[in-house]
């Protein structure tokens, strides 16, 4: 059976067919043609996938984000982060950097950070003289920083497909998180200083006692939803409605630049965002339950556990797998399935869940800067209004500097651990 559903798998692909409806086909088939399972199992497994509070987190995470970058959230972020770094040659380029860090620790979503920070970053670096395509290169690697910094979707995902602490693995992902920016914020200083750009960022640049006034309550906002939730006071389910209201509270209230008319498209835009993704989730969980059945897992630990002898074998293997996975699947679907998988093969080498967790959300998350499916560079694309083709030589510098915080991140696990040792 597993065999026909992974052929099934990749002719519906090749073909087209959107990644949740296939998983869902593929598994039909292999029931009702190769197994003894009644048909009723796929409503009641894809209702079991879905029966879970905290996934409640994720349509509140998407629609902060979304609330953000209406409600004049992003635009002040932005003004804040260039009156930290824009007073140096790259500054605006590491302004994007910084300010995606910043975005990122409330709205969860790289997509999100794309669109929000893009559209005002983007712009602004072709005025200052980078070209287009390394613009949008910028902003599409600075982005990925969404789904490391808490809070993050698909770390709320890895928990529960894994039963792992979501706190636990908000906490493990600040340190890869800040290990990425930093190294991109250095390499854009030196990358900016070698070629000449960025000799006019000094300009339009407020001074940082005026942008913190503006920005304050922004700033306050990953504080409180963090920091609310660290401090035990709510949980991270209840932390993104708290997010929601204090995105609402600010951008309509203080910032007044959120519009009662503005609510239903933010709204429309935050249903179909989610729908998109709790779909996928609903058919990786009648995926996994057809894949756990039929043993799987099971044979490939064993295999597993022949061939590789070392955990360091065994994560440089995980490492080249997980990266040519997100080139071609979406990062919600990749942890979905595979993270049941591979979560307790790693266990029995004694490697920690919430590190293995870190390695897998950093892998796939290149996947969202790598062709063919990087959903960043869709983004990117579209709001700089060029080609992925026009993009690709740029990306590459950005590619292995992630790729060499990735090593590190998988071999020095105090960089995610740190934290979480230093608090549990």
């Amino acid at each position: 059976m597993n065999l026909v559903i992974g052929l099934s798998l990749i002719i519906l692909f090749a073909f087209g067919v959107p990644i949740a409806i296939s998983i869902i086909l593929a598994s039909i088939i292999g029931i009702e043609f190769f197994s003894r399972l009644p048909l009723l199992m796929v409503p009641q497994q894809i209702f079991v996938g879905i029966d879970h509070f905290p996934l409640m987190a994720i349509p509140f995470f998407i629609l902060a984000g979304n609330l953000m970058a209406s409600g004049g959230i992003s635009s002040r972020l932005v003004d804040l982060a260039k009156s930290i770094v824009g007073g140096v040659q790259g500054g605006l380029a590491m302004t994007c950097v910084l300010t995606c860090m910043m975005f990122a620790a409330v709205s969860g979503s790289s997509v999100a950070t794309t669109f929000a920070i893009g559209a005002i970053l983007i712009p602004a670096m072709v005025r200052h003289g980078y070209p287009t395509p390394l613009a949008a290169s910028i902003q599409a690697s600075s982005a990925e920083l969404g789904v490391l910094i808490p809070p993050s979707i698909p770390l709320i995902l890895y928990g529960v497909s894994t039963d792992t602490s979501i706190g636990q693995l908000f906490i493990a992902g600040i340190g890869p998180g800040v290990l990425i920016g930093g190294a991109l914020l250095l390499f854009l200083y030196l990358f900016c200083k070698l070629r000449g750009y960025g000799l006019q960022d000094r300009e339009d640049r407020s001074h940082f006692t005026v942008a913190f006034k503006r920005a304050w309550a922004a700033i306050l906002m990953p504080v409180v939803v963090i920091g609310g939730i660290y401090g035990g006071i709510f949980t991270p389910t209840e932390a993104s409605a708290v997010a929601v209201f204090y995105a609402l509270a600010v951008g309509g209230l203080l910032y007044r630049e959120l519009r009662l008319k503005d609510l239903w498209p933010i709204l429309r835009q935050s249903v179909i965002s989610t729908a998109a993704v709790m779909l996928i989730i609903a058919a990786a969980a009648l995926f996994s339950f057809l894949i756990s059945r039929s043993g799987l897992p099971g044979e490939i630990a064993a295999w597993v556990n022949q061939v590789f002898e070392s955990p360091w074998a065994f994560l440089l293997a995980v490492n080249g797998l997980l990266l040519i996975v997100g080139m071609f699947i979406e990062t919600s679907a990749a942890i979905l399935v595979l993270a049941p998988i591979l979560t307790p093969i790693a266990i029995q080498f004694g490697i920690q869940p919430v590190h293995f967790g870190l390695i897998m959300v950093v892998n796939l998350a290149l996947g969202m800067i790598t062709p063919p499916l990087g959903v960043n560079l869709f983004a990117a694309c579209a709001v700089a209004k060029i080609s992925i083709d026009e993009m690709l030589p740029w990306l590459l510098p950005f590619v292995l500097v992630v790729l060499a915080c990735l090593m590190g991140i998988t071999y020095m696990p105090w960089i995610s651990m740190g934290l979480v040792d230093l608090l549990y």
